[in-house]
């Protein structure tokens, strides 16, 4: 009776297995291909765009680079903030605009620096480049307004399939190691299925339930009893407040002032913007980043916050992305996008030869039974 149950349950489960894999392969391959890519994000954007590679290190004053920054603006750009390199590398101006009459997302520029020259090597919007487009389509399909709970969705789905092809793997007679065997089945795009399937199976888990939880943060900090970060509309205000065009102090003075609480290299400064004038000036230090805060009409500087805690959504992005994970965690989360995409592709060779199959039998089966009886 156990053994029916079971048997019942499989097909049960496989069922659901094949229809997730068959529905959505291809909206998968996408996610899947572009989230690999992304795990080495700043090594991708180097290597497409090799003029912001830069091999000396930053040597002159912000004041220079904001200078050459200024030069490079559009009309209507503002200077928003300098960032440093960690060690070499360009430095990066970030310009904005105000925000269009009808709203939406604000478009920033990227001006990327000569750091031993302060010389402008390239310029580049927010909303270009192959790089920015991998991240649109990972995190939102390029759907406007829903696109991301349609990918927090795809990812509660993969995390089902992703546990029933464990389900559906488990030899149903003999030994566990029955089911390392590559002819377990009669084709190859049938054995890579299974194989890769099962070593890829709790990576995929995990990477798939990380993607729901960053792609419905209200319903997991309930869950978790994180605290209520930004609303949307706040986000958004912050996003479109438009830096100072002109400051009290100037970046150099702010950079000084701010120096007195650094706990290690300079790696942002960001202008005064909104209802604050306050110079924002971070340092790398070994606890993370700290930002010192620096009012532009007094001068004053206040130390950095003492670090929080790391909240459960932050720990869900960096197991979701291999931020700070290391080499070997990168290397899984790359494999645990590759592999969604051949198994997609194989999932759907196996389910159309069973459909030739079965088309065979039951056109065999008709056949036999035109032949009158003798």
């Amino acid at each position: 009776m156990a053994g029916q149950t079971t048997l019942r349950l499989r097909k049960i489960w496989f069922q659901v297995h094949k229809w997730i894999g068959i529905a959505l392969a291809v909206l998968i391959i996408p996610i899947s291909l572009t989230g690999s890519a992304l795990v080495w994000h700043d090594a991708l954007d180097g290597a497409l765009n090799p003029e912001r590679r830069a091999t000396s290190p930053a040597t002159l004053p912000a004041s220079a680079y904001e200078a050459a920054a200024r030069k490079a603006l559009a009309p209507g750009e503002t200077l928003a903030s300098i960032a440093f390199p960690d060690g070499k590398g360009a430095v990066v101006a970030t310009a904005t605009r105000a925000p269009a009459p009808g709203g939406g997302r604000p478009v920033r520029t990227q001006i990327y620096l000569d750091p031993a020259s302060g010389a402008v090597v390239d310029r580049a919007s927010s909303n270009e480049g192959l790089v920015h487009v991998f991240h649109v389509l990972h995190g939102s399909l390029m759907v406007p307004g829903v696109g991301r709970q349609i990918v927090g969705w795809i990812g509660v789905f993969m995390l089902l399939s992703s546990l029933t092809g464990l389900w559906l793997w488990w030899p149903v007679t003999g030994s566990v190691s029955r089911g390392f065997r590559w002819k377990r089945q009669p084709t190859t795009s049938a054995n890579l299925h299974h194989l890769t399937g099962f070593w890829i199976a709790i990576p995929l888990a995990m990477l798939s339930f990380t993607g729901a939880w960053i792609s419905f943060p209200a319903f997991f900090a309930q869950i978790s009893g994180d605290p209520a970060g930004p609303s949307p509309a706040e986000r958004m205000r912050r996003m479109a407040a438009v830096p100072a065009a002109e400051t009290r102090i100037d970046v150099d003075v702010a950079r000084v002032l701010a120096e007195r609480f650094a706990n290690g290299p300079l790696a942002t400064i960001t202008w005064p913007a909104g209802k604050e004038p306050k110079w924002k000036v971070a340092f790398r230090g070994p606890g993370g980043i700290a930002e010192v805060s620096v009012d532009d009409a007094t001068g004053k500087a206040s130390p950095p916050k003492p670090p929080q805690p790391e909240t459960t959504a932050r720990l869900m992005r960096r197991l979701h992305d291999g931020t700070g994970m290391g080499a070997i965690w990168q290397a899984i989360i790359f494999a645990g996008g590759i592999i969604p995409a051949l198994l997609a592709v194989t999932g759907i060779m196996m389910w159309l030869r069973t459909r030739r199959w079965r088309g065979e039998v039951a056109r065999r089966q008709a056949a036999n039974r035109a032949v009158p009886a003798e």
